[in-house]
């Protein structure tokens, strides 16, 4: 039965869209994730930044904030922030002079391996409520319908 069909007949429950059972997964993980680190003084979006920046020291503030899924006035006030409290510091790029690259201090990964074990816990919820045979599709499909929907493989 089409989604039309079904809209047209108060007789048949509608079952949500896919993105609509996507975000609010997505609005769930967010609440738990700000929920776990509120206590150490981070949001998810600035301790998403900061394991970007773990994964690969040396980025710019635009190359942080497409891996942050932030804008870049966005990432600029999260930097200055993440600067003020000592969990990351700017350089100059040696060689573009213009540019500025971030790096995560001792105090910000020191920060990041209170806080793994936090978040490490909230996937292992969410994979728990999947059966295992299915975690490496549940993982492959995300992947999928994220390149579908973006029109590039992740970085």
């Amino acid at each position: 039965m089409t989604r039309q069909a079904v809209r047209d007949n108060p007789e048949v429950a509608e079952d949500p869209l896919t993105l609509y059972l996507v975000k609010r997964l997505e609005l769930a993980i967010r609440a738990r994730m700000d929920e776990a680190l509120r206590p150490h003084g981070l949001s998810t979006l600035q301790f998403t930044a900061l394991t970007a920046l773990r994964a690969r020291d040396g980025l710019s503030s635009a190359q942080l904030a497409r891996r942050s899924f932030v804008t870049p006035q966005t990432m600029n006030e999260m930097i200055r922030w993440l600067e003020r409290h000592g969990h990351i510091a700017r350089h100059r790029d040696p060689h573009n002079k213009r540019v500025l690259l971030l790096t995560l201090t001792d105090a910000g990964r020191a920060l990041l391996e209170r806080c793994d074990p936090l978040i490490e816990a909230i996937e292992a919820e969410l994979l728990g409520a999947v059966p295992a045979v299915q975690h490496g599709l549940f993982r492959q499909s995300l992947e999928l319908g994220y390149a579908a929907l973006s029109g590039h493989v992740d970085e």
